[in-house]
């Protein structure tokens, strides 16, 4: 299973933006540059996140994202989800009645030991990523990383913030 690189943007993203003062946010170009990706692609993963419910978004001249609940409530499932879809990333093409010796589809009663496989590592895939929160990770960075590097985030984060508008998105 492959994981796009829009769902890793989203992720950092997403736990730059749990670092917010309260009705402050950050313009795409901000978190694009801070991650020195391109503005334009990040803003399409923030459009994800804001579709699903993760982030909002006030829009003029004082607009930005936010989270839009809290970091304990938004899983690296949802993320993902959110990025790359919810459609499994194994789909069964029934090969198994294909070919010489192919079953008859009357045959095929149960599913495919090899779809049910895919059908059940995918699931303890997803359910790892649920089970593991924004805030989890928030506290998991403040736990390992630096004090000055921290430091350097939230100096870079009241620099950057914009008030928001009243204004949703």
């Amino acid at each position: 299973m492959q994981i796009s690189k829009g769902v890793e943007w989203a992720a950092h993203a997403a736990a730059l933006l749990n670092g917010l003062p309260p009705g402050r946010g950050l313009k795409a170009e901000a978190l694009a540059r801070y991650h020195g990706v391109p503005a334009a692609y990040m803003a399409k993963q923030l459009q994800a996140l804001s579709k699903a419910g993760i982030t909002q978004t006030s829009r003029g001249a004082h607009g930005g994202y936010r989270l839009a609940k809290p970091a304990d409530e938004i899983s690296l499932w949802d993320i993902t989800a959110a990025v790359d879809g919810k459609g499994p990333a194994f789909r069964c093409t029934e090969i198994r009645q294909n070919g010489p010796c192919g079953l008859k589809r009357s045959d095929c009663k149960r599913p495919c030991q090899i779809a049910a496989a895919f059908a059940a590592a995918e699931k303890a895939f997803r359910d790892s990523l649920a089970a593991i929160s924004l805030a989890d990770l928030a506290g998991q960075v403040v736990n390992d990383s630096e004090p000055d590097h921290l430091f350097a985030i939230m100096n870079w984060l009241n620099a950057e913030a914009e008030p928001l508008s009243q204004k949703g998105g």
